[in-house]
């Protein structure tokens, strides 16, 4: 096994975005193509790095960028920043997302009718934006996620959904998570969701830790949620 990096540019509305595209050069032929929405801050070593393992398990890994090339955000005020304006403006979002989606789709090693995606927290709601698109992908899972709906006209959901979520979470409470059952359901989705019990936000990131806003790392809902993660993939894809 060789794991490969490169990053790829590309465009959208005249902005320059730039993934990182991750694979196992030792493997011959297409494979199945899992993509990785980063969190609040931009792509990040986290996001890339996550990419670098789904292509150690035969995957081609893709960590998109829907901020900018080179567009980081280094404290939470930043991030937010970064995060707010396309919070507010879901089309515009989806439109990026699906900027990243037609990359992945052109990758060399890429099988485009094999694909899945999975995001942390800001990238969580995006792939379940994706999914609420009616958007031809197998599979989506959110880790730690928002779980607000997009308020976009709603379309029949193809990809099969599944949600990671700490109980604890104050930025998607109970509530959310209820409103997440129905629209799923109204919608005709194959949706799993896996309450982690005495769990905050941003579980599954080593060394999260700002009380204020609830987020704090939780070592067994991550070793779980990794291995959720893995058995659902295999569903999508055997």
């Amino acid at each position: 096994m060789t794991i490969t990096t490169r990053t790829v540019d590309y465009t959208h509305d005249g902005k320059t975005f730039q993934a990182c595209v991750a694979a196992d050069s030792t493997l011959q032929g297409p494979r199945p193509v899992v993509l990785v929405g980063h969190q609040w801050g931009g792509r990040d070593e986290f996001a890339d790095n996550h990419a670098k393992r789904l292509a150690a398990a035969g995957y081609l890994g893709v960590a998109w960028d829907l901020y900018g090339k080179g567009v980081r955000g280094n404290s939470i005020e930043e991030n937010s920043a970064l995060m707010t304006p396309l919070m507010e403006n879901r089309s515009e979002l989806l439109a990026r997302i699906n900027a990243a989606v037609a990359v992945a789709k052109a990758q060399p090693e890429a099988d485009a009718d094999r694909m899945a995606a999975i995001g942390y927290c800001f990238g969580g709601l995006c792939v379940l934006d994706l999914a609420r698109s009616g958007a031809d992908l197998r599979g989506v899972v959110s880790f730690h996620g928002l779980l607000k709906p997009n308020g976009l006209a709603p379309q029949k959901i193809k990809a099969k959904a599944l949600v990671l979520h700490g109980a604890d979470d104050p930025m998607a409470p109970i509530e959310d998570v209820v409103a997440f059952r129905e629209e799923f359901t109204a919608a005709g989705g194959d949706w799993q969701l896996h309450l982690y019990g005495h769990t905050k936000h941003a579980f599954s990131v080593p060394g999260a830790d700002i009380a204020d806003l609830g987020i704090q790392h939780n070592a067994d809902a991550e070793r779980r949620s990794a291995v959720s993660e893995r058995d659902f993939l295999i569903e999508l894809f055997g």
